[in-house]
């Protein structure tokens, strides 16, 4: 039997699928989208702006990959001043960050040309490079010449909101209570034996993954996050030449 859910494959999303792991498909956010798209998924944790773009969607309330300032694994590193950029090469699994980033850039009047990073390895030699999840921390831990310029502190010191990267999107008309309540007892198993998953998990040092899943990264879904959503719909509004739909939580 194919599997209908789907996840990133991404150090954030372990605590989000804990217990499902045999029935969710691993894959990196543009792939999900196009996944979900085509009917292969019921339910996706999917970039944020998946489901601003097309309004195919509910969203999973309560659960949701958030950061409240610095959120490590999604930043650009830059060797020009900000100011003075007119490339970025833009990792390809990305959805969310390259929006983020428009609108962060266009807040402060840049507005630079995007064009795709078509290896990781070449990363370090660029100029200006965009990176997320596990691609974006490998090239933190390795030797580098650029500055970081970490996307979730950047929205914070503009809104002083939270900042929600991914969500559990369901296909409308698609899921059921069985499907949600999945769903949500696999966060509440993924926050109960976080502790475990810091201590035993293969991905980084015991150090690195206590901060990161223990601080930078946050899973819940609520009144302060939904404020910072909205603000990220306002803001997309006005800089997307794309129509941005309201977001339905059920």
């Amino acid at each position: 039997m194919s599997k209908r859910i789907g996840s990133v494959p991404y150090l954030n999303s372990v605590p989000l699928t804990c217990g499902i792991e045999k029935e969710t498909e691993f894959v990196v956010p543009t792939k999900l989208a196009d996944m979900l798209r085509a009917g292969e998924l019921d339910a996706a944790l999917v970039s944020i702006t998946e489901t601003l773009f097309h309004d195919d969607y509910d969203i999973l309330d309560d659960i949701a990959v958030t950061s409240h300032g610095e959120v490590k694994s999604v930043f650009l590193a830059h060797r020009q001043p900000l100011e003075e950029i007119e490339t970025i090469h833009c990792d390809t699994a990305s959805l969310t960050s390259v929006n983020l980033l428009r609108v962060l850039l266009a807040e402060r009047g840049l507005k630079p040309k995007f064009e795709p990073l078509s290896d990781y390895s070449q990363a370090a030699l660029l100029q200006n490079v965009l990176l997320i999840g596990n691609a974006g921390i490998n090239f933190l831990h390795a030797p580098h010449e650029h500055s970081i310029w970490d996307l979730g502190t950047a929205w914070h010191e503009l809104t002083g909101l939270p900042f929600v990267y991914a969500v559990w999107a369901l296909r409308r008309g698609h899921h059921n209570a069985a499907l949600r309540e999945k769903l949500r007892a696999a966060k509440a198993a993924g926050l109960a034996r976080l502790e475990q998953t810091i201590a035993d998990h293969p991905d980084y040092d015991v150090d690195f993954r206590r901060a990161y899943l223990g601080g930078h990264i946050r899973y819940d879904l609520g009144v302060n996050e939904k404020v910072g959503l909205a603000k990220f719909v306002k803001l997309l509004k006005a800089h997307s030449e794309q129509a941005v739909h309201a977001p339905l939580f059920v």
